[in-house]
């Protein structure tokens, strides 16, 4: 009486090509013990050839019974996985094109042990620093420092462009209408590294001058004549001065 039910020829075939192609020999050497208990071969004599234990045969015959070839196939090692993976390896890209400032955070660049507090906190789980950065190199980011740039475009361009030009078109007389500008050259931002995307660098911007010195200066509309001051820090106290020398 055989072991195992008859196998058709087309569902023996496949299993001999995937018993010759599958890198898993565990996965080849369940396929093998089917063919040849197809054969007739006892279970002994199976385990003898293959150098495994007449139990896990038994196993085998088992798996192949209630779920077929499909059964035949190794598990994946290891445990299953604990977090919800594929849903924060969606959610870490947009994380990471926001700033911290946009979810409460009084900081301008994210750090893993910040990122793990935010994942933390809205997928209600434990996640540990290290488990995130792993995370981080499945979503293709990268720790860089942030490129600096000028010329960001203001959201508000038109609103403020609108106030303007309708100041410019009222009277002048009493209400004088100046540009003013300052030069804030010292106070390039503290670029640093941050999580973003491989391939991508943020961009910061900077006042785009590197000296030692502090400018205040507005210009008229009507008159086209200039008022500045100067001051060796920058301070309430420059603007403070411009506006004095605006009054006289």
């Amino acid at each position: 009486m055989p072991i195992i039910a008859a196998i058709p020829d087309e569902e023996r075939q496949l299993m001999r090509k995937e018993a010759q192609q599958t890198y898993d020999k565990n996965h080849a050497r369940r396929l093998i013990a089917m063919l040849m208990l197809h054969q007739g071969m006892t279970v002994t004599d199976v385990a003898r050839l293959l150098c495994a234990a007449r139990s896990s045969v038994g196993r085998w015959i088992n798996w192949f019974t209630l779920h077929g070839v499909e059964g035949l196939k190794s598990l994946r090692p290891g445990r299953a996985p604990r977090w919800p993976v594929a849903d924060i390896l969606q959610l870490l890209p947009l994380l990471v094109q926001r700033s911290p400032k946009d979810f409460g955070w009084l900081r301008s660049r994210w750090s893993t042990e910040l990122l793990v507090l935010v994942i933390n906190r809205l997928f209600d789980v434990t996640l540990h620093r290290s488990t995130l950065h792993r995370y981080l190199r499945q979503a293709d980011m990268v720790w860089r420092r942030a490129a600096p740039t000028l010329k960001i475009k203001d959201p508000h361009y038109e609103e403020k462009r609108l106030v303007i030009d309708q100041a410019l078109a009222q009277e002048q007389t009493a209400h004088p209408v100046f540009y003013q500008d300052e030069v804030d050259i010292d106070l390039n931002p503290k670029i640093g590294a941050d999580w973003m995307p491989k391939g991508q660098q943020k961009r910061i911007a900077t006042p785009g001058q590197n000296q030692k010195h502090y400018l205040a200066g507005a210009l008229h509309s009507g008159t086209g004549r200039v008022h500045y001051v100067s001051g060796s820090s920058k301070s309430s106290d420059l603007f403070i001065s411009l506006l004095e020398t605006l009054r006289r």
